[in-house]
């Protein structure tokens, strides 16, 4: 993966431009960094756009009605008083914004876990978590992917982050917190909280087993970038469990948790084609499950 990061992949009905411009706007130190229309898709002509919130890579998509957001994948913001005197009123700034026309899922507040937290759902149905962290132990990066483990997964986040951790190389575990006895429906000794270091990305996982309507769903997904087809051949191998999910570069595990294997030489296609080798390389990769990267080349240079 070369030092790519994982990239957050957020599929939306029709407005991926106006959401990627709006958090571009909400999170400090952000920015959008490409944005394209791929045409002639069975959903129509899509918006895509590329950007990237305090370090972390997202690519969003206006690609029709077929999936919603909801918080079994959601991003915690950190805010580090060690590094920003003035993180509480950051963390207010952003709170303020993402709730607005959004809906709160846990209360901005005192917790035990963080003397300030909350978790809203922004008007968009993506979710977020915003803590004031604290400053002891090990830095972690401003934004991390989380994964609530739900419904028929909840109580196998360990053993999904122990999938994960074995098919990352330079893979690492860093925090771990469990449940402990009279926190059911939990089960003692699954994760209330633990994260992960995987393809240079730090992520968090954790069980609920109450009593949720949600789960993982294609709406959110995790880029793998590859710069080979070894490297797709590899994670494809070693994450797809449900061949009937298998279409365009996307992948379901064992966990139902979506994922996509996208070769680097792609986005550079996207980003610097003509209409006409963008045609081509759509035409080329709409039917393919696991994306053959020589196939998709020859498109572009029309052999």
């Amino acid at each position: 993966m070369a030092n790519h990061k994982i990239t957050a992949h957020l599929w939306f009905d029709n407005n991926a431009k106006e959401a990627a411009e709006f958090y571009a706007g909400a999170f400090a130190d952000s920015r959008i960094t490409s944005a394209g229309v791929i045409r002639d898709t069975p959903s129509g002509d899509c918006d895509i756009v590329s950007f990237e919130l305090r370090g972390q890579p997202f690519m969003a998509i206006s690609a029709g009605p077929l999936f919603k957001f909801n918080p079994s994948v959601s991003f915690m913001v950190n805010f580090d008083p060690s590094t920003d005197a003035a993180a509480r009123a950051h963390l207010d700034e952003l709170w303020k914004q993402l709730s607005d026309g959004g809906s709160v899922l846990m209360p901005l507040q005192a917790y035990p876990f963080s003397e300030h937290y909350g978790w809203v759902q922004d008007r968009f149905g993506v979710s977020w978590q915003l803590i004031l962290t604290n400053p002891a132990g090990e830095p972690r990066p401003a934004i991390i992917p989380a994964l609530m483990f739900t419904q028929g997964v909840a109580g196998r986040a360990e053993e999904a982050i122990d999938l994960y951790c074995s098919v990352f190389k330079d893979s690492k575990r860093g925090t771990t917190a469990r449940y402990g006895k009279g926190m059911e429906p939990d089960q003692e000794g699954t994760l209330m909280f633990a994260d992960f270091f995987i393809g240079n990305t730090w992520l968090a996982a954790m069980d609920s087993a109450g009593r949720h309507d949600f789960t993982f769903n294609e709406a959110i997904s995790l880029l793998i970038p590859c710069e080979s087809q070894a490297d797709i051949d590899y994670y494809w191998g070693k994450l797809s469990a449900d061949p009937a999910a298998e279409q365009c570069g996307w992948l379901k595990d064992k966990f139902g948790l979506s994922w996509q294997v996208w070769p680097t030489a792609m986005g550079e296609m996207m980003a610097s084609g003509t209409p006409e080798q963008l045609a081509r390389v759509t035409k080329a990769f709409l039917p393919m499950k696991k994306f053959d990267l020589a196939a998709l080349q020859a498109a572009y240079e029309g052999r």
